[in-house]
């Protein structure tokens, strides 16, 4: 989907019709964004200060402590009651105002393992320990984003109570890039100990210009597996290699034979991708070592397709063993979540609501275009049946954007030591819409008007 969106962003597609969404939702649009524009523009210095602090100071999955503990702070201080340690280190804020519907916005809290390079005043130098050993942790996705147009989303919710009723139940949640935050959260109660919500929120910066708002009917992201397989043969000396069982000559028959699972066995038609991104055996040359370790990711949009490739990696694995006989491989599974998938009613009403208030900034795109490869554990969240949308909005600065469509060079992404979005126009655009998205399912016929 990400070229899709970054056609759409340079003007190379045209915007799909949204003549077949429903009417706009029962609320005054314009009047709701007079009232948020001064809100935001008063609260955006602390909130400003809030995102700049939490990028110099990011946090691995689950050590998310300081991170947790000032956001709870930040809440506390609006009036939410809030709750910590959900799922480790995430946290649960409620706000009542009066009867009517359950609205959760989540956000993640975790940052990456990986050294930031953007060279901005206020770029992380904070090392934490990953698997055992030390390393740079950065805010290279955009969490630390998210995290400040969540609470620019609560502040603004809070001053407008008079125009809505009923509960906000905003989530912290820990360890998105591990896959298990959410999952974490709902196995100590989410879910249970606090009513479940009966719409749900989120959204996620892209490397596309500020202003931009994606909103996809159906599916949004891939789902996810991450699978360790570690081939143990017998070790031998290099130039004896009738004498042992070599591991390496397993994992590379392995990486080989596996993709005969997306060339032959998935449907062409159906997306899906099997990467091994990590392959360590041996440390000289004249030594076959008695151990290869593989790392791999796999990619999927629907149920069947995603359970295929789970079953050929093990299949394939096992062969390979067969075959040099080896013991059988030790195959870990270490983590996966669903595909996020956006409730089509909602999704629409979302993209009428937006184009109404922001024209050709928002953007709709249906189910029939391809959703994107990443993933995200939200989808843990929105499996328990609630309706949601995901956003996707944009946060580089459009003339940078627009120099390097036209240059045809590469723009930082997600990831990338070098992803840096523009701060102001990022949080405020993020904070809108999810407040705007909150006021929507919060309507009740004639409010707001």
């Amino acid at each position: 989907m990400r070229k899709k969106l970054l056609a759409i962003a340079a003007g190379a597609a045209a915007t799909p019709a949204l003549a077949q969404t429903p009417p706009a939702p029962a609320f005054d649009v314009a009047a709701a964004r007079a009232r948020i524009a001064p809100v935001l523009e008063k609260a955006y210095p602390h909130l400003d200060a809030i995102y700049k602090d939490i990028h110099a100071h990011p946090e691995l999955g689950f050590q998310e402590t300081r991170t947790a503990a000032l956001l709870a702070e930040e809440m506390r201080q609006l009036g939410f009651t809030v709750t910590t340690g959900i799922g480790e280190t995430g946290i649960v804020a409620i706000y009542k105002n009066g009867d009517g519907p359950i609205i959760l916005v989540r956000t993640e809290l975790d940052a990456l393992p990986m050294e930031e390079k953007t060279g901005l005043s206020y770029a992380s130098r904070v090392q934490q320990t990953a698997n055992g050993s030390s390393t740079f942790v950065a805010h290279s996705c955009g969490h630390d984003l998210h995290m400040a147009w969540w609470l620019g989303t609560a502040t603004t919710l809070v001053e407008m109570k008079d125009r809505w009723s009923g509960t906000l139940m905003f989530v912290g949640q820990p360890a998105e890039e591990l896959g298990t935050g959410a999952r974490a959260m709902l196995d100590d109660g989410l879910f249970t100990r606090w009513p479940k919500p009966d719409f749900a929120f989120a959204a996620h910066v892209m490397p596309l210009p500020t202003g931009l708002v994606i909103v996809k009917d159906g599916v949004v992201s891939s789902a996810s597996d991450a699978i360790d397989i570690s081939f143990n043969g017998v070790g031998a000396h290099g130039s004896m290699p009738d004498k042992g069982i070599d591991p390496i000559m397993m994992g590379s028959r392995f990486v080989t034979d596996v993709q005969s699972v997306i060339s032959r066995e998935k449907d062409p038609k159906a997306f899906g991708v099997i990467t091994v991104g990590s392959f360590v055996a041996g440390t000289v040359g004249n030594i076959i070592p008695d151990r290869a370790d593989l790392k791999l990711t796999l990619r999927s949009y629907d149920d069947a397709t995603r359970k295929l490739l789970v079953e050929g990696v093990e299949r394939t694995a096992r062969s390979v063993t067969d075959m040099a006989r080896a013991p059988a491989p030790v195959i870990t599974h270490q983590g996966g979540t669903a595909a996020v998938v956006n409730t089509t009613d909602l999704a629409q009403k979302a993209a009428t609501m937006l184009k109404t208030a922001f024209g050709s900034e928002a953007i709709f795109v249906p189910a029939s275009e391809a959703g994107g490869n990443a993933s995200e554990d939200y989808s843990e969240l929105v499996k328990a049946g609630i309706a949601s949308v995901f956003f996707a909005i944009g946060g580089l600065d459009p003339a940078l954007f627009a120099k390097a469509q036209a240059d045809k060079t590469a723009i930082p992404v997600n990831h990338s030591p070098f992803f840096a979005p523009v701060p102001e126009a990022s949080i405020k655009r993020g904070a809108e819409v999810l407040t705007l998205a909150a006021l929507m399912a919060l309507a009740q016929p004639g409010a707001g008007q």
